[in-house]
């Protein structure tokens, strides 16, 4: 538990105590395909849950699928949030078909689900509903999620909703775990957070910060160029 975290009533919703987030196949061939959403919008997605994870101590699974043969790496952006943790790898589509995979869920001893990936309609979809006919109760991250056209990601999320999971949103889902803004155990962690990522949301609050409170303004590490590479 994060330090100066309280409990939260559960009721149904998500709490930091109650769910385990898997991140799929977060690697760069499985988004070169994404046609419906932004592709730089679903990185900084992933990297905002990742970071609300790491704040509130939520467990995270990452997986990977033939990374070597096609996908290429987990994106280095996720891992840092996460502090470079080893993705499992896979050869099937459906992780819910990996035992590794499906042991870690377990082990984690969550029944609640907070699940992203690529694509929205294999990678996403199978294990979601597999995980439902388990047991699980599973809460698809949509905008960090993605598919190779807006059918098939429509189509998709469709599916996982019938098949009983919640659509949510990282933002959303950072809220849900927050709840209250006097806990301020995490409240600044959230608040950079929101600054970093959720674009006008983040801005608003930093002009109430500066403008209507008189705070300092958010400082930022100044911007380092990389020397150049003599390879």
């Amino acid at each position: 538990m994060s330090s100066g975290r309280p409990t939260l009533s559960e009721k149904g919703l998500l709490t930091p105590d109650n769910c385990v987030v898997t991140m799929i196949d977060l690697q760069p061939q499985m988004l070169f395909g994404v046609s419906n959403f932004d592709r730089q919008m679903i990185i900084n997605n992933n990297v905002a849950l990742a970071k609300a994870a790491r704040v509130f101590g939520v467990p995270v699974i990452l997986s990977s699928v033939e990374t070597q043969g096609f996908s290429g790496n987990t994106w280095p952006q996720v891992l840092a949030a996460l502090g470079n943790p080893k993705p499992i790898e896979r050869t099937s589509m459906n992780s819910w078909d990996d035992k590794n995979f499906v042991a870690a869920v377990q082990k984690s001893g969550r029944k609640k689900i907070v699940l992203s990936g690529l694509w929205t309609e294999t990678c996403v979809a199978l294990p979601s509903v597999q995980a439902i006919h388990d047991g699980y109760e599973v809460f698809v991250v949509e905008d960090c999620c993605g598919d190779v056209s807006v059918l098939a990601h429509d189509n998709a999320m469709k599916r996982v909703v019938q098949a009983g999971a919640k659509p949510v949103t990282a933002m959303s889902t950072m809220l849900e775990w927050q709840r209250d803004w006097a806990h301020k155990g995490t409240y600044d962690a959230v608040m950079d957070i929101v600054r970093t990522h959720f674009g006008a949301y983040g801005v608003g609050v930093e002009y109430a910060y500066t403008m209507v409170h008189k705070a300092a303004a958010t400082s930022y590490p100044e911007y380092v160029v990389p020397a150049p590479s003599h390879k």
